[in-house]
């Protein structure tokens, strides 16, 4: 990485490790974020067997490293922010999966100073981490050797184009419904008042760079119908509603144009057998 890279990188360790003491329970109050964790283990679970090992990018405080330990996988889970590493340790302390989730503290850009290198069964980032850098291609390129013959990635990521922040700018929200349309040289972000850039991706450029090694599994949109989980309070102020909008979702999740322009998209490709 240049300084550039480093300095973005730390800036935004820094905001998720000082995001990381109130995450948790903002994540247990917010409805929406729970039907996006649904969806996404709903995901990967469909392309799985029922054991194996996961190695896990941008783990954050667990969550997901202790859905997927307790369905039988074993994990290991790495992130940037010390103090994400911190609460996912004391969390698998206390539920007593010191056997099923390992830690380490490792960047996703970095990957080849991995200590823990597998192969693994699937390599698994949710929730838009991969987005804090520009050289996406290359944390894609650097996947490969990372992963078993026959196993699995699943993304995550936040595309260039989000159908409900658009209509933002009927709300007065200029700069939130337009903030993705040009950042090709990164859009400032904001976590707990430290600001870094990010960058988005669409699902062709991913599927571009994974196309040598990889053949896509699935592609389906996140929170295209449903509100972004920002939108606070939505689901329970309008249940009836919400409700509604879940189902459109399920059954357009896969259709083009709506599995490309949610607040994310989940992606997964199966390794080529060699």
């Amino acid at each position: 990485m240049n300084s550039a890279d480093r300095v973005n990188e730390g800036l935004a360790a820094a905001a998720f490790s000082k995001q990381s003491a109130g995450f948790d329970e903002y994540d247990r109050g917010n409805t929406i974020i729970h039907y996006k964790r649904r969806r996404v283990r709903e995901h990967v679970l469909s392309f799985m067997g029922g054991t194996g090992s996961i190695l896990e990018l941008n783990s954050g405080t667990g969550e997901d490293a202790v859905f997927f330990a307790r369905e039988g996988y074993r994990v290991h889970a790495t992130d940037i922010a010390e103090g994400m590493q911190e609460r996912l340790k004391e969390k698998v302390y206390r539920l007593g999966l010191e056997d099923r989730v390992t830690a380490e503290l490792c960047s996703f850009n970095s990957l080849d100073e991995l200590k823990a290198r597998g192969p693994y069964d699937l390599v698994f980032s949710n929730f838009a981490g991969l987005n804090c850098t520009d050289k996406l291609d290359e944390v894609l390129h650097s996947l490969t050797p990372l992963v078993k013959p026959g196993g699995q990635v699943t993304l995550v990521i936040l595309p260039g184009f989000c159908l409900w922040e658009s209509l933002l700018v009927f709300k007065g929200k200029f700069r939130t419904a337009v903030r993705r349309w040009f950042s090709g040289r990164g859009a400032r972000s904001r976590v707990e008042g430290v600001y870094f850039k990010s960058w988005y991706y669409s699902p062709g450029f991913v599927r571009r760079e994974m196309g040598k090694d990889f053949e896509l599994l699935g592609l389906e949109g996140l929170c295209t119908v449903v509100p972004p989980s920002y939108i606070e309070g939505f689901a329970e102020k309008r249940p009836r509603l919400y409700e509604r909008l879940c189902s459109l979702e399920e059954r357009w999740k896969n259709l083009w144009p709506w599995r490309a322009i949610g607040d994310y998209y989940i992606i997964s490709f199966r390794r080529k057998l060699l």
